[in-house]
């Protein structure tokens, strides 16, 4: 089954496109209740990388590469650009991907993949409000996962990300801590 976690209108609309062009496969759209911004696409990277399953959203300006991956799906997606922001004026080079249907990306071509989350970059956080289960595939064994451990919670949005320490911060720090692994 695919499983698409949009982090915006724009990623809502193709995975729409995505989903109703594919015959015969069993898919989920999973929506948040989160009244969430829509990004700017002349700033980030196109929607469109969702018909692959995940993509480049946000990448350090110049040539050189990234030191550091942040990775998300849906909502996270908006902590880990934050975190880029900061990173960026801290002249540390991130790439934030965008990884909203883990399912369709396993199917591209491992040069696609590399292409996105190039292999050299070991220095790699992931943002997962749900479960962090399985974002380890993505990570590496050493990488991080910024999300929830237990199951059930229950407050507002803000008050819950700030009690269980996700927030843009949080994923700012665990950036730094990876660069200094990394090194």
């Amino acid at each position: 089954m695919d499983v698409f976690r949009p982090c915006d209108a724009n990623e809502t609309a193709e995975a729409w496109r995505v989903i109703t062009g594919q015959a015969n496969r069993p898919t989920a759209l999973a929506l948040t209740r989160q009244a969430l911004p829509t990004l700017d696409r002349t700033v980030y990277g196109p929607a469109s990388g969702l018909t692959r399953g995940g993509y480049v959203l946000a990448e350090p300006t110049g040539n050189e590469p990234p030191k550091v991956l942040l990775i998300a799906t849906g909502n996270e997606v908006h902590l880990a650009l934050e975190a880029f922001h900061k990173l960026a004026a801290e002249g540390i080079r991130a790439r934030v991907v965008s990884l909203p249907c883990w399912e369709l990306f396993e199917r591209q071509p491992t040069e696609y993949q590399d292409e996105v989350l190039p292999p050299a970059v070991t220095a790699r956080v992931a943002v997962e409000l749900g479960s962090p289960f399985g974002w380890e595939r993505y990570v590496g064994r050493d990488g991080a996962v910024i999300g929830l451990r237990s199951f059930g919670e229950s407050a507002p949005m803000g008050m819950l990300l700030t009690e269980f320490g996700i927030t843009a911060e949080t994923v700012t720090e665990a950036a730094r801590t990876q660069l200094a692994h990394a090194d």
